[in-house]
């Protein structure tokens, strides 16, 4: 805002977090249409919200505008190391779309995960967006949050 730009946001919580997954995936795809679907537009996608934008993406035109995913989850995850599982509604409907080159690419897309997260896995989301031709950047040391380890 500093910068003379509109922000707006949108949080994975209170009333948009008792929705369906359904029902998420198309609030996101209706802001995305009705607010910010121009070569001009900016979106910073976060974690889950990143999963929802790539799920309300599946079902739209390639994205026009400048996309940047942090943390992105891409689907489920079961570390057996660890022992940290994490299971998402429609958590393979993603990578089959991009394995079979169904999965339309956002235009301007840029991808950043930890090496250290476990939900926002970084093989995932480097087989992912490699299958989608984008380069994912891999922080070396970080997790969960960008500024430390988690």
């Amino acid at each position: 805002m500093n910068r003379g730009l509109d922000v707006t946001g949108k949080e994975t919580k209170g009333e948009f977090k008792e929705l369906s997954f359904t029902d998420q995936v198309e609030t996101v795809k209706e802001d995305l249409l009705n607010n910010f679907w121009t070569e001009e537009s900016r979106v910073i996608a976060n974690s889950f919200g990143a999963y929802l934008f790539l799920h309300a993406q599946a079902s739209l035109e390639p994205y026009p505008g400048k996309l940047l995913l942090l943390l992105p989850i891409v689907g489920g995850f079961a570390g057996e190391a660890t022992g940290r599982f994490f299971s998402l509604p429609q958590e393979h409907k993603l990578s089959k779309l991009a394995e079979a080159g169904q999965f339309p690419v956002p235009m301007n897309c840029d991808a950043h995960t930890g090496w250290e997260d476990w939900q926002s896995h970084p093989d995932a989301v480097t087989k992912f967006f490699g299958l989608l031709g984008v380069d994912a950047v891999v922080a070396e040391g970080r997790g969960r949050r960008t500024s430390q380890s988690s």
